[in-house]
């Protein structure tokens, strides 16, 4: 496939799929069930693998097995940021019938922001490749991070910067009835917990991508390959919220696989000018540390105190 009508195509792609869901799928604000998350949830991954496997078709195992590495960290990593999703909506209070509208405006804001921030950044590395170790560096001290982060910790949103400079725009309202952005309270304008959400949402996308786009960068810097494998996860993520909102805390080890594999990304992109590690191995131990901290939760399953 040629590098232009691979571009055509996938853009065209996501448009429909787009199109897809605000007109037909999600036309009306409801709550979305388990049985309908986990459909689009599987609709979305099948599109991803039949896209994949085009790309085997026309262009080669390469790019397809970059393709599918990238997929497969973007959406193991996605499942962090699920969490912080429902500490968003539990926090400002969002009617299950309304989180589908943020998400869906969330995630075509994230696809702007990671599209700038995917071609800084391979702009950046190949003018400056000092910075490919420096994103190793960050994806290393991540990893330990997110290893020693307490599950129990919860974000205080009202202290960070940005909510406090949306109050000083607007004064803000305690009204989610008809999920609307801003009401007209006493004649003047207020923002509502619905707008400050989404904000939130965008903001903690942007903190996410600081460890997904360099880790992809781990496993190949061509713009195609990076920019369809973040989107095509993030297309699925807001059916996967619905899916695991309600099972998160089962899959307690999971925190500990993503930090192996930020830790191992991270090494590989430190050690890339004196061992190379070919993307079959990473596609293989990625999806062999997920499964065995999947199993894990399951033979292990988290021990809920009685307070």
């Amino acid at each position: 496939m040629h590098h232009t009508l691979g571009w055509v195509v996938f853009t065209l792609i996501i448009l429909v799929l787009l199109l897809l869901d605000l007109v037909i799928f999600n036309r009306k604000a409801h709550v979305i069930t388990l049985k309908e998350s986990l459909a689009y949830s599987s609709m979305w991954i099948a599109i991803a693998f039949v896209f994949n496997i085009g790309l085997y078709y026309f262009n080669g195992d390469k790019q397809a097995i970059e393709f599918l590495t990238g997929y497969i960290i973007e959406k193991s990593l996605s499942i962090d940021n699920i969490f912080v999703m429902i500490l968003i909506f539990q926090t400002f209070q969002i009617p299950s019938e309304y989180q589908h509208k943020i998400l869906f405006l969330g995630i075509i804001g994230a696809i702007i922001l990671r599209a700038i921030m995917i071609f800084v950044g391979i702009s950046l590395v190949e003018r400056f490749h000092f910075i490919f170790y420096i994103f190793g560096l960050l994806l290393i001290f991540n990893s330990i991070k997110m290893a020693f982060k307490k599950e129990e910790e919860e974000i205080d949103f009202e202290s960070k910067w940005f909510f406090k400079r949306i109050k000083n725009i607007y004064p803000i309202a305690n009204n989610t009835k008809e999920g609307r952005f801003f009401v007209l309270l006493d004649g003047k304008k207020h923002a509502t917990q619905i707008l400050i959400a989404l904000l939130v949402i965008e903001f903690s996308d942007i903190m996410f991508a600081m460890d997904s786009i360099p880790a992809i960068f781990g496993i190949t810097t061509d713009p195609f390959i990076v920019f369809s494998s973040n989107i095509f996860a993030i297309l699925g993520l807001r059916s996967l919220y619905f899916a695991l909102a309600g099972i998160m805390g089962i899959f307690h080890f999971i925190k500990y696989g993503l930090s192996i594999i930020l830790g191992f990304i991270g090494v590989k992109m430190l050690i890339a000018n004196i061992i190379h590690i070919p993307t079959i191995i990473s596609l293989i131990t990625i999806i062999a540390v997920l499964s065995i901290s999947i199993l894990f939760s399951l033979l292990f399953p988290k021990v809920i105190e009685n307070k």
